[in-house]
């Protein structure tokens, strides 16, 4: 019977970071331009110590790279708002004052003129440093991440000047992964660490912005599966439990 009690408790403890996941994909299922990175699966894996060669237990095996499927696109009109097409990815910079990647694209102007994600992450130009916006401009972002800047106030046709061009990247042929922030790096390289594009062109839709890749209701089926999972093996555990206390009593009354 512990055979049974061990392999219940290590299968509740395996799934105990599917159902973490899950619920994080779920609470961003309206989050702008979120990704899923997180995979798993449960197979039965050898015990290893004296006296376990024939016991087999649950163990999870994962996969944590970023998986850029595009989400939604919604149409806003808004001048500063980006849709990342493909697998572009746009730097930032990160809370740790080190490069990092977003498919995020709800831009902003800070108090100090410098353009940021939503989120407040400092956006990267091409050449690796922030993009400042002359005060009171309008902006235009083309397809392929050039920033013009005009004065509304100008006469006749405004004159449009090139303020920056946003740092793109083709993750096509790169493997991301999560930061502790949300943020994208590069897969077994150092924080911070840039990469070269890829073969796809890098390009971007104006006015726009992604949804979450999320599929609420996917997701809440498997939860809803693991919840079910969770209360067999706690099922499991409590007749193992019984039937060790009826043996035990009938051992005492022979």
């Amino acid at each position: 019977m512990d055979r049974l009690s061990f392999n219940a408790m290590a299968a509740i403890n395996e799934d105990r970071l599917i159902r973490q996941q899950l619920s994080n994909d779920i609470a961003n299922v309206t989050t702008v331009g979120f990704k899923q990175t997180f995979e798993a699966t449960i197979q039965p894996h050898q015990a290893v110590g004296e006296g376990f060669d024939s016991r087999l237990q649950p163990r999870l095996y994962t996969t944590d790279r970023v998986r850029l499927d595009a989400g939604p696109l919604m149409v806003t009109g808004r001048d500063l708002d980006v849709s990342l097409n493909n697998k572009t990815v746009m730097g930032v910079m990160g809370n740790d004052g080190k490069l990092a990647f977003t498919r995020r694209g709800d831009l902003r102007v800070n108090p100090n003129g410098v353009l940021e994600t939503g989120s407040g992450h400092m956006v990267q130009g091409q050449d690796g440093g922030p993009i400042t916006i002359p005060v009171g401009s309008r902006i235009n972002i083309t397809k392929t991440g050039e920033i013009f800047a005009s004065d509304p106030t100008q006469q006749g046709v405004p004159q449009e000047q090139v303020v920056g061009i946003l740092m793109l990247r083709d993750a096509s042929t790169t493997h991301l992964i999560k930061r502790e922030d949300g943020l994208f790096r590069v897969d077994e390289k150092p924080l911070g660490t840039d990469f070269a594009t890829g073969p796809e062109p890098v390009s971007l839709t104006p006015q726009a912005l992604e949804g979450s890749s999320v599929n609420p209701m996917a997701s809440m089926v498997k939860l809803i599966e693991q919840s079910r999972s969770f209360e067999h093996q706690v099922r499991l555990i409590k007749e193992s439990k019984s039937n060790d206390e009826s043996g035990a009593s009938m051992m005492k009354v022979s």
